[in-house]
């Protein structure tokens, strides 16, 4: 019997600095179709809040394919340099689905 690992799912919100936010939301739109080509990106979605944080969620096949996203060079820039554009550590949150998820 073959075990099928559980997709693994990242989201969280992100709070700009007032001043950065318009350079956050373009440097998060930039990120949107690279990901989303990547092999092993299920999902990949950016929404602004009325309070100006922007909710990500992002599935992954696994957490491999999450690492190796994770070294992006433009995603590993804004990581990086993430103080100068957030007010505020990221609230993220990293989990294992455990609900099914649709076969592509």
């Amino acid at each position: 019997m073959t075990t099928t690992q559980a997709p693994i799912a990242l989201y969280g919100f992100l709070r700009p600095r007032p001043e950065r936010a318009d350079e956050v939301r373009e440097i998060l739109s930039a990120l949107v179709e690279p990901t989303r080509a990547e092999e092993g990106n299920l999902e990949y979605h950016i929404h602004e809040q009325a309070d100006g944080r922007f909710f990500l969620y992002e599935v992954w096949r696994s957490k491999e394919d999450l690492d190796l996203h994770n070294e992006y060079p433009p995603l590993r820039d804004f990581l990086n340099n993430a103080a100068d554009y957030l007010d505020g550590a990221p609230e993220a949150y990293f989990d294992t689905m455990t609900s099914s998820y649709p076969a592509r």
